[in-house]
């Protein structure tokens, strides 16, 4: 295809540099939407999480920023006071009932249909106690009623899966009440890192995306299978019957120095909203909503 006549390249560039001096005072910055004492809390609470062992808390450590802000950014209980978190490590897990308030927590796990474990975790003032379900949840049913749960939390789950994203939300869908919340937490592959990974040409552009080495006989580990940017992520709830709350994405400090690309990006005329490498979305059930059960960006149909 031809390239456009040289004046008008000129207009568009001149249009983007116009741009990005009217907006460049918000150009890379950041204001999080989280309510700080709740935020605080949460991170506290997780500073005094029991763990079973050392490589645990290395872990638990590492990643307080993301789950404190997980556990600040869960709406409140409602009608049933039940919320379900799928892909339960029992790391967040005890806080939604202890921090956010929820009388009944579930969990979720992958595995075969029908086997439940019972997870305990023992702090100072009393046990805490969940019953984790096992099933597939891009293939099974969920094993709960209709409208069963004020809030299903899916906390780094979709950039996992493999066969059939839609149906999670669904299904998340289907077991939430009307009104009920659906938080997801996931990277953003239209982060200034991938953009970053892509000019310089060396990296896969994802966030995350090295294999962890096989290891004979254990199950596979499933890295990240496909990373979304935050617009799919929208559209892609929206599809499944949600109406959006709040969509926006966070830094992560150990890419930090990526940030500047923010700069670059306006100047060229890019958008620079949610440029962060981390996804936030909460999404609200809307009765009689009609889904899309296979988007185009999605599913090749």
């Amino acid at each position: 295809m031809a390239s456009p006549p040289l004046y008008v390249r000129f207009l568009r560039n001149l249009l983007r540099r116009l741009n990005y001096h009217l907006n460049s005072s918000r150009a890379g910055q950041s204001v999080e939407p989280f309510d700080v004492e709740r935020l605080k809390a949460a991170e506290e609470a997780l500073r005094r999480m029991p763990t079973p062992d050392s490589n645990a808390r290395a872990y638990l450590d590492k990643h307080i920023p993301r789950l404190a802000r997980t556990l600040a950014l869960a709406p409140a209980p409602q009608s049933t006071g039940r919320v379900l978190e799928l892909g339960c490590y029992m790391q967040i897990t005890p806080l939604l009932q202890r921090v956010c308030g929820y009388r009944e927590v579930r969990g979720a796990y992958y595995g075969a249909p029908g086997r439940v474990d019972r997870k305990a975790i023992q702090f100072p003032d009393g046990e805490f106690t969940c019953e984790v379900d096992h099933f597939d949840v891009e293939r099974d049913p969920f094993p709960y009623p209709d409208g069963h749960f004020d809030l299903v939390v899916a906390g780094e789950i979709i950039e996992h899966l493999i066969y059939d994203p839609m149906h999670m939300l669904v299904e998340a869908r289907r077991v939430l009440r009307d009104g009920g919340f659906l938080l997801i937490t996931t990277p953003n592959v239209g982060s200034v890192t991938s953009v970053a990974k892509t000019l310089d040409g060396h990296d896969n552009p994802q966030i995350f995306f090295l294999y962890k080495p096989p290891v004979a006989a254990e199950e596979p580990d499933i890295g990240h299978m496909r990373e979304y940017t935050t617009y799919e992520i929208g559209e892609a709830v929206k599809a499944a019957g949600f109406e959006v709350t709040q969509l926006f994405t966070t830094f992560i400090e150990e890419f930090s120095s990526h940030r500047p690309l923010v700069d670059f990006l306006a100047e060229h005329g890019y958008d620079t909203e949610n440029r962060g490498e981390q996804t936030w979305c909460v999404a609200r059930k809307v009765a009689n909503r009609p889904i899309d059960r296979y988007p185009f960006f999605i599913y090749d149909v």
